[in-house]
């Protein structure tokens, strides 16, 4: 089970990094499709959801590799006990908050399916095709959250904590800056 989920964030930072790429390559295209006088108008809706699609579908991977945004000024100066009771209350915050998230996100976007909206922009896409990637990133974020509650639950070290450590024993603080 541990293979398969983190296989899945994993995938889903892959296809988030291809995303951040593929804006890199529509840029280019864009930008040499002004010089040459080709319309582009419709690359500028493409990017937009491009970079909503990388930020929500890189949220699992970044969280459970230690590079999302955590308060652990607090943690770090308790003893074990303490720190796991904390750990636990804040990932349980975490996991509902998330879960909260991912509902809305997916009430958004089956609404938009089942009102058959279409993008306001140059490019008349339904809009839940893009909002997928809301919701599917929502849902992956909640799923690595609670992962990380059982984990802590069972005793175990947070995977975000035992990868940035690993990660500092190897020299690697650039994660830190």
């Amino acid at each position: 089970m541990r293979r398969a989920l983190d296989g899945i964030y994993l995938g889903a930072g892959v296809l988030g990094a291809a995303c951040v790429a593929l804006i890199g390559a529509l840029m280019v295209v864009q930008t040499l499709g002004r010089q040459f006088g080709w319309a582009t108008g419709a690359i500028t809706d493409v990017v937009a959801w491009l970079c909503a699609a990388a930020a929500f579908l890189t949220m699992a991977h970044a969280f459970k590799h230690g590079d999302f945004v955590r308060v652990t000024l607090l943690l770090e100066k308790l003893a074990p006990g303490p720190r796991r009771a904390f750990e636990l209350f804040s990932l349980g915050v975490a996991t509902v908050a998330s879960a909260y998230l991912a509902w809305w996100a997916c009430s958004f976007t089956y609404q938009s399916w089942a009102f058959n909206e279409v993008a306001q922009g140059l490019l008349p896409l339904p809009i839940w095709i893009p909002q997928l990637s809301f919701a599917l990133g929502a849902l992956l974020l909640v799923l690595a959250v609670a992962d990380e509650f059982l984990i802590v639950l069972r005793g175990g070290l947070p995977t975000f904590v035992r990868l940035v450590e690993e990660r500092h024993a190897a020299g690697d603080f650039s994660s830190d800056l």
